[in-house]
């Protein structure tokens, strides 16, 4: 099942990855986890062993085979984090169909997008998410489509879209639903099934998870088993998971990691325990009934449940670990969430969906300086080095470069990119990021920003992440994001942008003073504007370009208002 790495800096550790695809990998389990609780939902009453997800995933599996969906063919997933979206997970990885999968959030023009862009063959999806109806949407997008036999759809608009299928026991016409699937099925043997099942291999596309798009279209990044299921394992691995744990998921499964925490808990043969949309309390009350011990997240969602007003009333003593990504997290802010879940260890780690979702990660014996100051080093079987953006030389230590992965988790492209792909993976297989960071001589790295947000003031750069991480602890302040804009004189100049806590009386002054009190002259920002919010993507991303245009807008108005006229004379 997983083989001795030859990776020699791993401190005599001996590192395993798989060499199976994931389907293989779930049988090759069942022997000694087949018993076990796999994936739950406790408001649902819903749980379901190792053993009966194959069986179920088996029977999927048939029917989306008797549909005529082979080995190769894209399959859109589109819904929330409900027990069916792991079924049909596992069943197209089983046949070597490749999941597509669709951010809840999506309009019908990004679902228009992403449809043709990935030449999707079939479209799997539930009713809907929030104030999107799925089914509402496909027949506004497809007018055609209640008049088409399913599959046998010939729609002028999508040629290569021949099936669509309804999780779930409704009828809608031109889709099947999950019960006619696996009744159809009934006509796939066992032995078709398994020589399906034996052709595929782990260097196979297994997922293409479709960027947020902040910049540009959205690139659909291709990842084989092998990147799937390894990363799922490292994942696990540097969280010193073990078989007796539950983990409580409260990420969507449509998102790069959320995909490898449900894979990370088969690879140690551990319970996923989840809930359908994020609730704070729906949460906690899962965390209490199924005694969770570890609970993966961003710091906004740990800040959600120790804030819901009825968190006393829960008893969430069973939570000995946490596992963050996301945004800088204030260390009293870290701290208050530490005391109040009852954690023991915490896990920090960074990632893209170009590497399967993690690179780097701290270990569960670090100290909390490591935990809060850095992202941790490279997962084994992974290299990580920060290089020059302009001559691509390795850095050293304490330096600040982009960084750069290579390994068993790298993508293996962009889907029908060839160009995008060739800007982010050089000829040596380094992938880069895009990000810019350090690294100490303990291999540690800390994040620095993007490369994209970097603000060059009159020669100086300047980092948006130095001024935003400084600014979050300032008494009133409740969100920032920190942005260049073009100047006449510096080339660019800082902007902030400050979301207050409710009641706080801040004026753009207390803003500035902090900074110039703290940071040098140069990084204090010259403009300073409140807002209520800013402005997101699909995957609740903020969109710093907007920012950049919206700040421009509001310099050119505030100065023909002559509002700056008594302010930064000398910024």
């Amino acid at each position: 099942m997983f083989i001795i790495s030859n990776n020699e800096d791993c401190n005599g550790v001996i590192v395993v990855f798989s060499e199976e695809t994931v389907g293989k990998f779930l049988e090759n389990q069942l022997d000694k986890i087949g018993n076990r609780d796999y994936i739950v939902y406790p408001e649902k009453n819903f749980r379901v062993t190792f053993k009966e997800f194959h069986e179920k995933t088996d029977k999927l599996a048939k029917g989306l085979l008797s549909i005529g969906i082979k080995k190769g063919d894209h399959v859109g997933l589109w819904a929330k984090n409900i027990p069916e979206w792991g079924f049909y997970m596992m069943a197209l990885a089983k046949i070597g169909a490749v999941l597509v999968t669709l951010n809840t959030a999506y309009t019908t023009k990004e679902l228009d997008y992403t449809i043709k862009q990935s030449d999707m063959k079939a479209l799997i999806l539930e009713k809907g998410f929030k104030d999107n109806n799925y089914v509402k949407m496909m027949y506004g997008l497809i007018p055609d489509l209640k008049k088409s036999v399913k599959n046998d759809l010939k729609l002028e608009k999508y040629p290569l879209l021949k099936n669509i299928i309804f999780m779930g026991e409704y009828h809608h016409r031109g889709m099947y639903n999950t019960y006619e699937l696996i009744n159809e099925g009934k006509s796939i043997s066992d032995k078709k099934l398994k020589e399906v099942k034996d052709s595929v291999l782990n260097s196979d596309i297994m997922n293409i998870q479709y960027t947020s798009g902040t910049t540009g279209f959205p690139k659909g990044v291709m990842l084989t088993h092998r990147n799937c299921i390894n990363n799922a394992y490292n994942i696990g691995f540097y969280s010193g998971l073990t078989s007796n744990d539950r983990l409580f998921n409260p990420l969507p499964l449509s998102h790069s990691y959320g995909l490898s925490l449900i894979l990370g808990c088969l690879c140690f043969g551990r319970a996923i325990v989840m809930t359908d949309v994020f609730n704070p309390s729906l949460i906690l009350s899962s965390i209490q009934n199924e005694k969770c011990e570890v609970i993966c997240g961003v710091p906004t969602i740990f800040l959600a449940l120790i804030n819901h007003p009825m968190f006393e009333m829960y008893d969430v003593s069973s939570l000995k670990q946490l596992v963050k990504g996301g945004s800088y997290c204030p260390p009293e802010i870290l701290n208050e969430i530490i005391t109040k879940l009852n954690i023991e260890t915490v896990i920090s780690g960074y990632g893209l969906t170009e590497a399967s979702s993690t690179v780097t990660s701290t270990d569960f014996g670090d100290g909390f300086d490591r935990i809060l100051n850095t992202i941790g080093k490279a997962l084994f079987d992974v290299e990580v080095k920060i290089v020059d953006r302009k001559t691509g030389e390795k850095l050293e230590p304490g330096e600040i470069g982009e960084i750069c992965c290579s390994g068993v988790i790298v993508m293996k492209g962009y889907y029908k990119m060839p160009d995008k792909t060739h800007e982010t993976i050089d000829e040596d297989g380094w992938l880069h990021t895009g990000d810019l960071g350090k690294m100490d001589k303990y291999g540690y790295v800390s994040i620095v920003g993007r490369i994209k947000d970097m603000i060059n003031r009159g020669g100086e750069n300047i980092y948006p992440t130095e001024i935003e991480n400084l600014l979050i602890s300032y008494p009133g302040v409740e969100a920032i994001e920190v942005v260049g804009v073009p100047d006449k004189y510096y080339g660019e100049v800082v902007v902030a942008f400050v979301i207050k806590s409710p009641d706080a009386d801040l004026e753009e002054g207390d803003i500035r003073d902090y900074v110039d009190d703290n940071l040098a002259h140069y990084k204090v920002p010259k403009y300073v504007f409140f807002i209520d919010e800013f402005p997101l993507n699909v995957s609740g991303k903020i969109l710093k370009n907007k920012l950049s245009d919206l700040a421009q807008d509001l310099i050119v108005k505030n100065k023909k208002m002559g509002f700056f006229k008594k302010f930064n004379k000398n910024i």
